[in-house]
């Protein structure tokens, strides 16, 4: 079983957002980072980059395979977690802390809404 998060939204391609303040935090969920197994190398995007909910705009690669990461949301991205350059690992070893992915300031905070919440995101995993 997947460690979920009860204050955490979800989207239905295995990211996570945490809302902090005017900023949310987006990261790979921990189901996504066990499927993938051993993380060795993260794209980041660049900060101040915009985004629309649904764009690619990084990768995660293991020895396993490469995965795009997803925008959950439309923002700009106001920071990115420069740790995972030198130590990918971090999102296996802490996906939902240490292993965050980058900050968003969103266009619209009611969208929120549109993501999956704990509960929801189990139904999807079959869990």
């Amino acid at each position: 079983m997947s460690d979920i998060p009860e204050d955490l939204r979800y989207t239905e391609e295995h990211e996570w957002v945490r809302v902090e303040g005017d900023e949310v935090v987006v990261g790979i969920t921990d189901h996504a980072q066990d499927a993938l197994t051993d993380i060795v190398y993260v794209e980041l995007p660049e900060v101040g980059t915009s985004v629309m909910a649904g764009d690619g705009f990084g990768s995660v690669e293991s020895v396993k395979s490469v995965s795009e990461i997803f925008a959950p949301l439309s923002g700009e991205l106001s920071s990115v977690n420069e740790a995972l350059e030198d130590a990918p690992e971090l999102i296996n070893d802490d996906p939902y802390g240490t292993g965050w992915i980058v900050r968003m300031r969103l266009a619209d905070n009611e969208v929120l809404g549109d993501l999956l919440d704990a509960a929801g995101y189990r139904a999807l995993l079959g869990e």
